[in-house]
């Protein structure tokens, strides 16, 4: 036994072969020793643990790489296409929350990133865990590592996000949806009801291939800045102070219009539905009943939109659309070509319960021909939502569109609807830049070439929608206040679904189409108090 001293001696503990420093078969083990080394420390190729090429790790190394740093997609921290984390409950996508399955959209978000950061130590969140990617979860393994994408598909980010970095909202109850341990103050743990998306729409959009591009709606480059909605919600907002404020604007003669504007145009989603809940309890009086006495025209059907959940709105519109003589079948595309899987589940749950009747034997009823198999191919919510792509898979769509319309005499629409309708966003923008490079022409213009009626304008708004998402809204809004007379249920749906998912975006792609500001169109096409609140939603000029 040896004194605890420095350098140890030969035959101390750690075992040393002759002092210091330590010779082959010391420790730490050396070329020779023990565990057997075939060149020391770093462990080499053939060494333990097995390396591919030594230290530090290579490709088909351990952990996997994807190429070394930067880290790819496979690598560290995740990338799209990686392990997207389950949604938080409450959040569009997540589970359900208060008795609503709630509806949206997978991905990182700072709630997630805010776990990571906390459980893994020095780990810094970077802007890659504030990505929003919607897909299925967990995606499969792939050799490349944990959920990459296999070498011939690549992912892809989000739709375009133009405006600049949003500073994130202070104060209680305004961080993103999902964060853990942000419910109002004063809510008294009521259940929250869920909200129009604090995200992107499930619609990212994929850079062009080399060569490609041309047509009517461009498909725009990946950038994700973070919330790109105009309302957020209020710090420190309080249920039932609300309904005071509501019944006093509504109480005695006359009606204090300015003071509904006022609370309605600054609550989220998640805070003006339970106000509903809060004025009866305070009142014993039903505050859509009051408000629809006080107020009229298109600023009381713009006030009930905004007390409703996003699903039922959603199905209001749809059973409004399809009732009565008529048939608003771009109102069915753009609802169900625009929403989440999860979403137009839930809408289908309300849709019959209130309405005791399927959504899809509305839709039957209603429509006929290649168009209804459209309508009901988007009805069943059963689109692929993973995010990465497989490029061969998406030139044989593209060839199968091809010998579907141009390359034969007819059209086969049964193939496009196929494709529309089952294939993940992603994957069909790359099916339609493979398909511009095959054939030359925008996969816009061959459906104008192919069809037509209800079925052309139906495949085109899916089209369209998939392409670039913001820039659809934008021409639907544009096409609801041009000319003589508003569309004002068109414009009303598109204000208030939109103001907490993309209408940042949405103000953007106006601005750069049609050369004036979105703020500048509602300022001039609306008037009175209808003006004011559409303009709360908005969110300002640009």
């Amino acid at each position: 036994m040896s004194y605890p001293g420095y350098p140890p001696q030969a035959g101390a503990y750690p075992p040393q072969a002759a002092g210091y420093p330590s010779q082959p078969g010391a420790y730490p083990p050396q070329a020779g020793g023990y565990p057997q080394q075939p060149g020391g420390y770093p462990p080499q190729a053939g060494g333990y643990p097995p390396q591919a090429g030594g230290y530090p790790p290579q490709a088909g190394g351990y952990p996997p790489q994807a190429g070394g740093f930067p880290p790819q997609a496979g690598g560290f921290p995740p990338q799209a296409g990686g392990y997207p984390p389950a949604p938080p409950q409450g959040s569009w996508g997540g589970g359900p929350a208060g008795g609503y399955p709630t509806i949206g959209l997978g991905g990182y978000n700072t709630g997630m990133a805010n776990q990571i950061s906390s459980g893994i130590a020095g780990f810094s969140q970077t802007p890659f865990m504030l990505d929003q990617a919607s897909g299925g979860y967990p995606p499969a393994a792939q050799p490349s590592g944990l959920g990459a994408p296999s070498p011939n598909q690549q992912s892809y980010g989000l739709y375009p996000q133009p405006g600049g970095n949003m500073q994130p909202p202070q104060g209680p109850g305004m961080g993103y949806p999902g964060q853990p341990g942000q419910p109002m103050p004063a809510y008294g743990g009521a259940a929250p009801t869920p909200g129009y998306t604090k995200a992107p729409s499930p619609n990212p959009s994929m850079p062009a291939y080399g060569g490609g591009g041309g047509g009517t709606m461009p498909i725009a480059p990946p950038v994700n800045r973070g919330y790109r909605g105009s309302i957020n919600d209020f710090p420190g907002a309080d249920q039932l102070k609300d309904a005071e404020v509501l019944r006093k604007a509504m109480k005695g003669f006359g009606t204090d219009e300015q003071a509904i504007i006022d609370l309605l145009g600054s609550r989220s989603n998640r805070q003006r539905v339970p106000l509903l809940r809060a004025y009866k309890t305070a009142y014993g009086k039903d505050l859509i009943k009051d408000l629809h006495s006080e107020l009229s025209g298109d600023f009381r059907k713009l006030v009930m939109a905004t007390l409703k959940t996003p699903a039922e709105f959603d199905a209001s519109e749809l059973h409004s659309a399809i009732k009565g003589a008529g048939t608003d079948e771009a109102c069915l595309i753009e609802i169900l070509s625009s929403r989440s899987n999860a979403e137009i589940k839930e809408i289908n749950r309300i849709y019959k319960q209130e309405h005791k009747k399927s959504l899809e034997d509305a839709i039957s009823g209603d429509t006929s021909g290649h168009f209804r198999r459209l309508l009901i191919s988007l009805a069943q919510g059963n689109r692929d939502e993973r995010e990465t792509v497989d490029v061969s898979l998406a030139q044989q769509d593209a060839q199968a569109l091809y010998a579907a319309g141009e390359n034969k005499l007819g059209t086969d629409e049964s193939k496009f609807n196929a494709i529309l309708c089952a294939r993940s966003k992603p994957h069909l923008r790359a099916v339609f830049v493979q398909y511009q490079q095959m054939c030359g022409r925008d996969i816009e213009k061959s459906i104008n070439r192919e069809m037509s009626g209800d079925l052309e304008s139906g495949m085109l708004a899916v089209v369209k929608c998939i392409k670039n998402t913001p820039a659809y809204f934008a021409e639907r809004l544009y096409k609801a206040m041009k000319g003589a007379g508003t569309k004002d249920t068109t414009l009303i749906r598109i204000m208030v679904t939109r103001s907490e998912v993309d209408m940042l975006d949405i103000r953007q792609e106006y601005v750069k189409n049609y050369g004036k500001s979105l703020y500048t169109h509602i300022s001039g096409d609306t008037s009175g108090d209808y003006k004011k609140l559409l303009l709360k939603f908005c969110g300002g000029s640009d």
